[in-house]
C-alpha cells in the first residue's frame, strides 16, 4: 500500500506513539508484507525468527519489538506490539467507510457495462467497459476490474484476509489495506470468493476463467489464461503462473508458486511449489505418472503378502 503523499519517519512514530531510530525526516512512502515490500515501504516484524529476514528486506524501515542495530541507509519504528501498530497505520490509511447507497458515488463504471439488480459496489472501485456483473455481486472497495469482464451471482470480491495472531484472549485479525486486482476478458463463476490483499494486491490475470464456489485467498497472483474448476481453494501469497490448469478441489498451501502451463488434477494438495509443464496428481501432488505408478503398486500388497506368506 502507497500513502497518498510522503510522511516522515517523525510523522509515523507520532501517528502510532512508538519511538523511532533514524532522521526525523526519512522518507516514508508506504507499508507492505515481507513478500512485497520495496524501498520506501514500512515491514512489520514481532518474531526474533523474522528479524534478519525483515532488516535485510527491501522495506527501509521496519517497525520492531526490540531495538537492534539499525543496517545503513534504513530506520526502525521500536514499538512494543507491531503487529497492533500495523493495524493503526492501516485504520489511519485505508479506513472504513461505510455504504450509504448499493452503488458507491466515488464508483466509476465504463461504458456498456451491465450491472444486475443487487449489486453492491463499494467506494473508489473501477470497472472497464462491457462488463457483465450479475445480480447478488458484492465489489468492495478499492476493487480494479477491466474490460470485458464477467462476474456470476452471488461472488464477493475484496472481503478480508485469513491472517490472525494469537493472543491470550483469542485471536487478533491483521487488518486488510489492500486490493482485488481483475484483468481484461476475466471470468468469474457464481459464489466465488476472492480476498484483498493485506497491503498488497490479489490479481486475477488477463483472460483467466474461473469456474463456481472458489476461494482465493489474500495477495495471491494469478496469471493469464490459467483455467480454475470448481471448489478449488487457493491460500494466501500463491503465485500461478500463465496458463495453469487447475481441476476441481485442489487445495493449496500458502506463498508457493505453480509454475507455468502446469495441470492440477482434481483432489490434489499442494504442500509446495511445483515446477511448470508438468501434470500433478494426489496428495502431496506429485508427477501423476509416478503417483499413479505408487497406487498401482500399492493394489498389488496384499497379493505380495500372499506370497511371501506362502514362501514363494
Amino acid at each position: 500500500m502507497k500513502f497518498p503523499k510522503q510522511y516522515t519517519l517523525k510523522e509515523i512514530a507520532t501517528l502510532i506513539g512508538c519511538n523511532y531510530i533514524g532522521a526525523d525526516n526519512f522518507p516514508v512512502l508506504g507499508m507492505n508484507e515481507i513478500h512485497v515490500v520495496e524501498p520506501g515501504d514500512i515491514v512489520f516484524v514481532d518474531h526474533p525468527k523474522y528479524y534478519d529476514k525483515a532488516l535485510q528486506s527491501s522495506a527501509t524501515v521496519v517497525l520492531i519489538n526490540k531495538e537492534v542495530e539499525c543496517p545503513e541507509g534504513k530506520a526502525l519504528l521500536v514499538s512494543d506490539d507491531p503487529f497492533r501498530d500495523f493495524n493503526k497505520l492501516t485504520q489511519y490509511f485505508r479506513p472504513f467507510k461505510a455504504a450509504v447507497q448499493s452503488i458507491s458515488e466515488s464508483a466509476v463504471i465504463g461504458e456498456h457495462t451491465i450491472i444486475q439488480p443487487n449489486c453492491v459496489i463499494g467506494h473508489n472501485v473501477v470497472i472497464g467497459k462491457h462488463c457483465v456483473i450479475h445480480p447478488n455481486v458484492c465489489i468492495y472497495d478499492d476493487t480494479i476490474i477491466g474490460d470485458h469482464v464477467t462476474i456470476h451471482a452471488g461472488t464477493v470480491l475484496g472481503a478480508s484476509a485469513f491472517y490472525y495472531k494469537k493472543r491470550p484472549e483469542g485471536f487478533d485479525q491483521l487488518l486488510s489495506g489492500g486490493r482485488v486486482v481483475i484483468k481484461n476478458d476475466v471470468h468469474i463463476g457464481a459464489l466465488c470468493t476472492i480476498d484483498r490483499g493485506v497491503t498488497g494486491d490479489t490479481i486475477i490475470g488477463e483472460g483467466s476463467k474461473l469456474d463456481n464456489q472458489i476461494q482465493i485467498g489474500h495477495d495471491t497472483v494469478i496469471g493469464k489464461k490459467c483455467l480454475i474448476a470448481s471448489q478449488v481453494g487457493i491460500a494466501g501469497c500463491v503465485v500461478i503462473e500463465d496458463e495453469v490448469t487447475i481441476w476441481g478441489q485442489v487445495g493449496s498451501t500458502s506463498a508457493i508458486t505453480i509454475g507455468e502451463k502446469a495441470v492440477i488434477l482434481a483432489q490434489s494438495g499442494i504442500s509446495k511449489s511445483l515446477e511448470g509443464h508438468k501434470t500433478y496428481f494426489g496428495y502431496p501432488a506429485e508427477e501423476s505418472r509416478l503417483k499413479l505408478k505408487e497406487l498401482a503398486l500399492i493394489k498389488k500388497i496384499p497379493e505380495i503378502l500372499e506370497q511371501l506368506k506362502n514362501g514363494k
